[in-house]
């Protein structure tokens, strides 16, 4: 028996598709031989994020690219570098930033196509494989250390960058911590823990810690919850990797909606855009594809545009 109603079914449309130029077929990468069973990969696109402008920013983690999406659904590459980017967000000053694997949190000029270091490690002890990130309005940086941890190994690490550069842990202990957000109170930080299939409650300390972590919602199939976004009602969207929906949940962890992806099953990150800001973009990683949807909920101002 279920304990809540059955969620709205919505439905998503192809909004953009990586170009064959930009598919590296029947290749082999680093990333792909520990995370894709050794297997070719063409892409593996995440971390959507939206500029003032309008223009959709992903990247490809395999392949080290960041890449441009215009409102009309063109793809510029903006970099190509050694390095492996998992996650992006862009600052509210302009400033991009990306969770990279391999490299730690990056700053990206889009501009240059530079990628520069901005923090490597925590104290002298290099992280296992940070994953995403999003940022506090007072600036602070929350990112998760996933590397290949798992139920096996349950040392994954959420981390909190002050803007003068002072890095606190959390928690140590996170089944393959991914994505994550903050709530509109930012009283509460949501992670995703993978191989857990679970989605965390993090409750943020005024000393800046946290305390009596528990689940917040439990979700069975596929791989689990990766890439996350939140509105301002505090509903908490969180994409299912290998089950092929983006899944709505209201603050008491009650489900709303199911987004099924019409692309593969491995909806992997999203991001508010469109003119009026209710449009979802979700990236289906698997495919290589953006997907759009639209949301039942006009006039609100949705917070995971532009961090």
């Amino acid at each position: 028996m279920s304990l809540y109603p059955p969620p709205e079914i919505l439905e998503t449309e192809v909004f953009a598709e990586l170009p064959a130029k930009f598919r590296k077929e029947k290749a082999y990468s680093t990333w792909s031989s520990a995370n894709n069973k050794g297997e070719t990969i063409h892409s593996f696109i995440e971390g959507p994020a939206f500029d003032r402008d309008g223009n959709l920013f992903i990247v490809d983690i395999p392949w080290g690219r960041i890449f441009r999406v215009s409102p009309g659904g063109e793809f510029d590459l903006v970099a190509e570098y050694d390095g492996e980017p998992n996650g992006l967000k862009i600052h509210k000053d302009g400033r991009i930033f990306v969770a990279d694997y391999k490299n730690g949190i990056m700053l990206v000029d889009p501009a240059s196509g530079s990628v520069t270091p901005h923090c490597d490690r925590y104290r002298v002890e290099g992280f296992k494989g940070v994953n995403d990130l999003v940022f506090a309005s007072n600036g602070d940086m929350y990112f998760t250390d996933q590397g290949l941890t798992g139920l096996h190994d349950p040392t994954g690490r959420v981390y909190r960058l002050k803007p003068d550069g002072t890095l606190d842990q959390l928690v140590d202990n996170g089944p393959s911590p991914n994505g994550l957000v903050l709530d509109p109170t930012e009283r509460w930080l949501y992670v995703a823990m993978t191989r857990a299939n679970q989605v965390w409650r993090m409750p943020l300390l005024p000393d800046g810690g946290t305390t009596k972590v528990g689940n917040f919602v439990q979700i069975s199939g596929g791989s689990g919850p990766d890439g996350m976004a939140v509105d301002a009602d505090g509903n908490i969207l969180v994409c299912h990797a290998g089950g092929g929906s983006v899944w709505v949940f209201n603050p008491l962890g009650e489900p709303l909606h199911r987004i099924k992806s019409c692309r593969g099953l491995f909806p992997t990150n999203v991001a508010f855009g469109g003119p009026d800001n209710r449009s979802l973009f979700i990236t289906e990683s698997d495919t290589g594809t953006i997907l759009r949807a639209e949301l039942p909920t006009p006039g609100q101002v949705m917070y995971s545009h532009m961090d």
